[in-house]
């Protein structure tokens, strides 16, 4: 090895030992989607009008809830229709779910899970638990696979710190919820980010008419990306996507043009890549939006 590829090596040591720790918010530059210009938007049933979440089954189907009635959906994003659908639970606000392996969990919004095993048999089996979150307003839910656990988050703060938002993990172990939140996000380190890195977020003035970020994250889903490993989070009251890394360090976020995303309350992933998104009716149709996934590289 010459003395020169030596030195090179040194210095590139002497470089990574010196990057900025996670209070240095530096952007994630990049991610692997066109959020201004959807792939695919489909329009959907007036009886998912009120749809809440949605998770992958395969690449041609996803299975979706929506907020007032115990009905699980399969829905084909090939053919733009209801494949089946049946009642798991009585009427409820249910607003997440998730997809493991052959069973599909749905979260209600004071935090109970709803198990529906072999979900595609005639003979599923239904089982329910009581998590004990300390939120009583839940909308986020999402399978962590590599830790074996179902994400799930809190959309009001915890506690009596109004800048504080949280994501609790439930072991598909022992079945019990986790006492410390696995995640953490503080929205003036996020506020901070985008003032940074020159994001377009919403603002609001002071007493001195001074503008600032007016972040406010009230999660309305949550997605682990297959092929980067990142955490997707949605907030549906900006609406704004973000994107942390599995320490909880933000690495990037973007406005979601209302146009394409009115009532943002699903989000999903495919094998492959792409990203679902799921919005409520509103005073709209139900949409299901397709991002297909780009390879970018990021510097």
């Amino acid at each position: 090895m010459t003395a020169s590829i030596i030195l090179f090596l040194v210095l590139d040591l002497l470089i990574c030992d010196n990057q900025p720790d996670n209070q240095e918010l530096k952007a994630f530059r990049e991610i692997s989607y066109d959020l201004s210009n959807p792939d695919r938007i489909l329009v959907l049933p007036r009886s998912l009008h009120e749809i809440s979440g949605v998770t992958e089954i395969d690449a041609s189907s996803v299975a979706c809830v929506q907020d007032e009635h115990g009905v699980l959906f399969i829905y084909d994003i090939l053919k733009n229709q209801i494949r089946k659908q049946f009642y798991f639970s009585y009427n409820g606000d249910y607003e997440g779910i998730a997809r493991v392996d052959q069973a599909i969990y749905v979260l209600r919004s004071d935090g109970a899970l709803f198990g529906i095993i072999n979900f595609e048999s005639p003979g599923f089996k239904r089982v329910s638990y009581i998590t004990g979150i300390p939120s009583k307003n839940n909308e986020g839910l999402c399978y962590d696979q590599k830790n074996n656990r179902l994400l799930i988050a809190a959309k009001d703060n915890i506690g009596k710190d109004k800048d504080k938002r949280a994501i609790y993990g439930f072991d598909l172990n022992s079945k019990k919820l986790n006492k410390e939140p696995i995640f953490e996000f503080d929205l003036s380190l996020l506020e901070r980010f985008a003032l940074e890195n020159k994001i377009k977020v919403p603002m609001s003035s002071n007493k001195k008419g001074e503008k600032k970020p007016d972040i406010k994250l009230r999660t309305s889903a949550i997605a682990i990306h297959p092929l980067t490993n990142r955490l997707y989070v949605l907030s549906a009251i900006e609406p704004m996507l973000f994107v942390f890394d599995m320490n909880g360090n933000i690495e990037f976020m973007e406005k979601l043009n209302p146009d394409h995303c009115n009532q943002p309350e699903g989000l999903t992933f495919l094998k492959n890549g792409d990203m679902l998104i799921s919005n409520e009716g509103q005073n709209k149709s139900p949409t299901l939006v397709r991002f297909n996934y780009k390879s970018i590289k990021v510097n």
